[in-house]
């Protein structure tokens, strides 16, 4: 919650007789050894010195833990102040989020007297209305207000010593017209519980209500309730039990109680929305690819089903390898740069020859294919938009708008420029191959991207391309926020070795490694994507200035993101460079197991553990006869039997390059297989030495499974697990804890954007308990349940703070993943479906609804579908193989990301059968929907539909039997957007 100015203040310096006693109540429930203190800005609270804080004191109050403390001060106090957990030598162990409070003494108070403030903890959750999801979006447009009373002035004045002032306040930001806040309560100025006769708040500004009102102590104690309050007499009270305001009878001089008393309790909003790859959107404006102008057609069909949110992948530049490996959109070439894969040429000139629009059209109808044509969409966009260029450069770069854009955006923009053309120029995205300007300078900059250089007008080619796409994205996102639909961008965990950014700043990053992610449910062998992971130690140095401006660039056009891996802000799976797989790598940071550790445990050869182990009879078993020929290229037998790799293929990649130049010489038969069982072979060690402190190890991951492991007498395997399962699950936990508490919010503070993570996969049992602290929303995929025990997630039983999805971009499909595998999806019938029958081989339209239904009515903040699975609702969307609608396959990293919707979206937003089926999905979860202008009856057809589903899923075998509906949703959390 934003807290806000207490009260009008006085100007005067300090200086009294008789000091002002300022009390602090919160109550929070800690674990043994802890304890909560208050710190400020000025030295009676420490000066923000956690040590010299305000040490609380806690009093049990019926089941509730408060904490109370006293400071003394002069009239015309002011400061700002904050509240943290700590431990018994005041280290900090968690503190608020939100903005710092305020104290600021009213006006009138007389020496001696007291104040109390009534605080209530404040998480990340809170601040989430204040996002520009809600602010701006959602609850924004719905109503504007004046500020009625500035914050924190009081109105009453006290004439008799036996009242009190008490001063409420409380946010609600999603309020409507004609309509105010109320305090109703059991004294006769709270109305008697009659809200025609109760308290009316002000608004303040930033959805703060308040009011002050002088109460008897004699009325004490006090219950109460805010409510809404409309002009046609429609009245809302707010959840939950009556609030209490105690008064304590020893508190003689108390005259002034400030109450905070958080959001005001309503049922939680929930809202849906769709997910779509900007490169999978097909219009009929389009050329070969979705584009950012296509995204008004696709924020009109969201809204006209109910949805209040549209989902992207990342949409940066990616143009590194100059091919369709550059489809890839999760290695960007710069962080900044928007790709100009998604430029509409059409939209560059309106006054265009009539020979460029001529190829507009026959490229249009050339690239209108089943998939995206990566290499020849862009070579045709960029053709086109050159030939533009030439004719109205000086136009475009003289103007005003283009003048603003480059003031507003040059600190990228020149970088990326220089880049772009460097690339070109010498053929490749490899900076240590530039000669002299391998090393980024700004002098050297400054010179590449100067008026007077020969290619100048190649630099501002790659400044027009990327003017035009901030406008087009711009036009796009202004339109959402005005249809009340939320843009939800995508921030990858990495960026490419070869990009703007490790060039310019190349100690932000540890380019001898790569970034991947241990074995889970995408892939049984880990991943390597191939970046390289970040100096954090660095980036602290500046505040983590990188990640903040780069959060302010995805700001511009979104109001809400997907942090992507968010377990990499926790830590990260980092890989040696010359690895190829995800499998032998080690978590960064981590507390390794040292030497001196092992050796006390009685395990002593390291060089045995630390190196492949490698017999003859492991050869003759993958390679049978070949064996001595690999044996003799690859090997050298360093003891009888027992065998090394040679210093040429020592490495995944140098195996990779020699099996290369075999293959090229007809030598090897099938090179695939033969490189699969040396990588087998190199990664069959058991503990991975630290190449900076050769005295440290990792134990390798699966450990148990690898032939070396399992020749080991019983003791070292005994050694061994039980150091793998705590280096896994235990000792790591604080460090991560205390790192993600350092990284994620320098990201959240960075801009007002709704944040939600990635957090699938191998979750360290801190991650959920940050994500909650931080008000980060999480992610629940029904495949891929958190809970160990469950093959298949129950989506009623998710918490509020969380996206629910049947699918994802990193999986198969609804429909792929319910026909690839019979048995699981015989399981998932019985057990989820509720039907002992045998279910449909297909994923029928009734299947789909089944499973959707599931999701929008689960308690999640967040239902999004991927547009895929919105598809599967209708008979006629499903003649595609299933398979061919997945975006990405996680166990191929050189997957072509390809994937067209094959029907128009101006064909959707015509669809008023599909849409109505959606829309009453919504509808019927009790989910928010934006507002329409002129609602679509409904199709006589589609009415049809809907009346005979039941029919249709009991009389045909091929159909759905459902044993139970899902009615309900179950809602527990108290912490809520409202």
């Amino acid at each position: 919650m934003v807290e806000l100015g207490l009260l009008s203040g006085s100007s005067s310096k300090y200086g009294s007789s008789k000091p002002v006693n300022v009390s602090f109540r919160i109550p929070y429930y800690t674990e043994w050894g802890q304890s909560l203190l208050v710190c400020g800005s000025e030295p009676v609270l420490g000066s923000w010195n956690i040590k010299k804080g305000l040490l609380l004191s806690p009093v049990h109050h019926g089941k509730e833990l408060i904490w109370f403390g006293t400071i003394s001060v002069p009239k015309g106090f002011k400061c700002d102040y904050t509240y943290y957990v700590v431990d018994e030598k005041r280290n900090v162990l968690r503190w608020e989020m939100g903005e710092k409070r305020k104290i600021l003494l009213p006006e009138g108070i007389q020496d001696g007297e007291a104040v109390e403030l009534h605080d209530l903890w404040q998480v990340g959750a809170d601040s989430l209305p204040f996002r520009s999801a809600f602010k701006d979006v959602i609850f924004g447009p719905k109503l504007s207000l004046d500020i009625e009373v500035p914050p924190g002035v009081i109105r009453n004045t006290l004439d008799q010593d036996d009242s009190v002032i008490v001063h409420f306040k409380i946010s609600c930001p999603n309020i409507e017209e004609e309509t105010a806040i109320f305090i109703i309560g059991n004294t006769s100025k709270l109305g008697q519980w009659n809200v025609q006769n109760g308290l009316k708040l002000s608004y303040a500004g930033e959805s703060i209500w308040h009011a002050d009102c002088v109460l008897p102590k004699s009325d004490f104690p006090i219950r109460y309730k805010y409510c809404k309050y409309g002009n046609a007499g429609n009245f809302s009270p707010e959840n939950g039990p009556n609030r209490d305001l105690v008064l304590d009878s020893s508190k003689t001089q108390l005259r002034y109680i400030f109450l905070s008393d958080g959001m005001m309790r309503e049922m939680p909003w929930r809202g849906a929305g769709v997910a779509i790859p900007m490169f999978s959107v097909r219009s009929e404006n389009d050329l070969g690819v979705g584009e950012f102008l296509d995204l008004k057609l696709v924020v009109d069909w969201a809204a006209d089903s109910g949805f209040h949110l549209v989902q992207l992948l990342p949409i940066n530049d990616t143009s590194v390898h100059g091919m369709w490996w550059d489809s890839y959109p999760y290695s960007s070439l710069s962080v900044f740069a928007l790709h100009p894969l998604y430029l509409r040429v059409q939209e560059l000139s309106e006054s265009m020859s009539s020979d460029i629009k001529l190829e507009i059209e026959k490229a249009k109808e050339q690239l209108n294919g089943k998939d995206v044509d990566y290499e020849a969409t862009l070579t045709t966009k960029l053709a086109i938009a050159n030939k533009v260029f030439a004719q109205e450069k000086d136009l475009i770069l003289n103007s005003s708008s283009f003048e603003k854009f480059f003031s507003e955006n040059q600190d990228w923009l020149k970088p990326y420029a220089a880049f772009c053309f460097l690339r070109d120029f010498f053929e490749t995205s490899d900076h240590s191959q530039w000669g002299r300007f391998s090393h980024f300078s700004k002098e050297k900059l400054e010179k590449l991207v100067s008026k007077d250089s020969c290619h100048y007008d190649i630099i501002c080619f790659h400044y027009y391309i990327q003017f035009h796409l901030y406008g087009q994205l711009s036009e796009a996102a202004d339109y959402a926020r005005r249809k009340g639909v939320i843009l939800k961008g995508d921030l990858p965990i990495g960026v490419d070795r070869n990009s703007v950014d490790t060039w310019v700043n190349p100690n932000l990053f540890r380019m001898n490694t790569s970034t991947g992610a241990p074995p889970d449910y995408f892939d049984k062998n880990g991943q390597n994507w191939g970046f390289p992971t970040y100096n954090w130690e660095e980036m602290s140095k500046d505040n983590y200035a990188w990640w903040r401006a780069r959060l302010t660039q995805m700001a511009k056009y979104f109001t809400a993101y997907r942090i992507d891996h968010i377990l990499g802000f926790f830590r990260i799976w980092e890989l040696p460079e010359h690895a190829m797989t995800g499998l032998v790598g080690k978590f960064r940071p981590s507390i390794p197991l040292s030497q001196e550790e092992l050796e006390r445990e009685g395990i002593w050869d390291f060089d045995r553990l630390s190196r492949p182990y490698i017999l003859q009879e492991y050869l003759q078993d993958k390679f049978g006869a070949s064996w001595t020929f690999i044996a003799s290229n690859f090997l050298n037998e360093y003891q009888k039997n027992h065998y090394e790799f040679k210093e040429d293929c020592n490495t995944q990649k140098k195996i990779a390059s020699k099996l290369k130049s075999f293959a090229e010489r007809s030598l090897l038969q099938d090179e695939d297989k033969i490189r699969h069982e040396l990588f087998d072979l190199i990664q069959n060690i058991v503990l991975i030495r630290d190449t900076e402190n050769p005295r440290n190890f990792y134990p390798r991951f699966n450990l148990e499974d690898t032939p070396s492991f399992n020749d080991l007498d019983d003791h070292s395997k005994n050694v061994l697990k039980r150091l793998y399962y705590d280096y896994y699950f235990h000792r790591q936990e604080n460090l991560w804890r205390e790192n993600a508490l350092k990284t994620l919010p320098a990201l959240l503070n960075s801009s007002d954007m709704l944040a939600c993570g990635e957090d699938l996969g191998l979750i360290p049992s801190c991650v959920h308990p940050v994500m909650q602290e931080l008000g980060l929303i999480g992610l629940r995929i029904q495949r891929m349940p958190s809970e160990p025990d469950l093959e298949f997630g129950i989506p009623s039983q998710y918490g509020y703070m969380t996206v629910c999805a049947p699918s994802c971009h990193d999986c198969s499909t609804l429909r792929a993943w319910w026909e690839e595998d019979d048995e699981r999806r015989q399981r998932y019938f019985k057990n989820v479906v509720g039907s002992d029958m045998s279910p449909p081989a297909r994923c029928v339209p009734e299947i789909a609804h089944f499973i959707l239904r599931q999701h929008v009515e689960a308690p999640s903040m967040w239902a999004i579908f991927p547009l895929q699975d919105l598809l599967a609702l209708k008979e006629e969307y499903t003649t595609r193989p299933a398979k061919e609608e997945t975006i990405n396959d996680p166990t191929n990293p050189k997957h072509y990301w390809r994937y067209r919707v094959h029907v128009t979206m101006e064909a959707l937003i015509k669809d008023n059968e599909l849409i109505s089926t959606i829309k009453d999905l919504v509808r019927s979860s009790g989910r928010s929907y934006p507002a329409v202008q002129a609602e679509k009856q409904p199709s006589q057809e589609s009415a049809a539909v809907a009346g005979t589903e039941k029919q249709k899923m009991s009389s045909s075998k091929d159909k759905v039997h459902p044993a139970a509906s899902l009615n309900g949703v179950p809602q527990k959390e108290i912490v809520a957007v409202r």
